[in-house]
């Protein structure tokens, strides 16, 4: 386990394949660390740096007080990136993760040489939903919510397996009060002006049967990128990587292809 010291947070950080291969850095979703990618590592080519981190408030990560910004966590990164100097990378965000690829890309286009905009969207729901979510961890903790989370993240018969049982562990791992302040990043954020300003690979992927970012959204802030592409993966929910690790691994390996230098 690695931990960088930032300006604002210490990030627990891990590093596998190769160290002199392009760099690839994951960025995880709410209530998940950096074990979402776990299913998809050895999946992709052997020759890049993959890279992943747990955010601020989440994982093994320091929790600074919130509420968070989506350019709050987009500086971690930053910081991170030019620590390890693993850029220009392609930044594969999902979730939360996905707006963190969209901030970092506009505000360190040097640290970003291609983005994965996965189950993603500049904007995601209303600020009403997002502190009606705040309140109710502030009051009952995440399991009050976790059952409702897992709906949203899985398809009805992944929902069914033994394996839910971890991811909604995990979450309910996730210390409230990250949790609370990434949300609160989350609501507060509209990348659409600075995304469509973006010029660089970028490539959607959306599950057929997300609840949280329907493909519609993530089609529509991938389409803010002049000369992006999307594609949708059949039958899963809102963590493909999770549910169908082969195919997400596929996507990603074809689209490295495309971007290595």
């Amino acid at each position: 386990m690695r931990i960088f010291r930032g300006t604002e947070a210490a990030l627990h950080w891990r590093e596998d394949g190769d160290p002199q291969g392009m760099p690839v850095v994951f960025a995880n979703s709410l209530g998940t660390d950096l074990r979402l990618w776990d299913g998809i590592i050895d999946l992709l080519p052997p020759d890049l740096r993959l890279i992943r981190f747990d955010k601020r408030g989440h994982g093994l990560s320091s929790r600074p007080p919130g509420p968070y910004s989506i350019g709050d966590l987009a500086g971690d990164t930053a910081e991170l990136l030019d620590h390890i100097n693993a850029g220009p990378c392609l930044f594969v965000g999902l979730s939360i993760g996905g707006m963190i690829a969209q901030a970092l890309a506009a505000s360190r286009p040097d640290l970003v040489r291609a983005a994965v905009f996965s189950n993603t969207a500049a904007k995601i729901g209303t600020l009403e939903m997002w502190q009606e979510r705040i309140d109710t961890v502030q009051t009952g903790g995440i399991e009050a919510l976790a059952d409702g989370v897992m709906d949203r993240w899985f398809s009805p018969e992944f929902l069914e397996k033994d394996e839910l049982i971890m991811w909604r562990n995990m979450l309910s791992g996730t210390p409230p009060a990250g949790y609370a302040a990434c949300c609160a990043a989350v609501a507060s954020a509209d990348l659409a002006e600075s995304t469509s300003r973006l010029r660089l690979p970028v490539l959607g992927i959306a599950g057929t049967l997300d609840l949280a970012t329907p493909p519609e959204l993530v089609a529509e802030t991938t389409a803010l990128v002049t000369g992006s592409k999307f594609t949708e993966i059949p039958g899963v929910g809102h963590l493909p990587c999770v549910e169908a690790p082969e195919h997400y691994a596929n996507i990603i390996s074809d689209f490295i292809e495309e971007v290595r230098p």
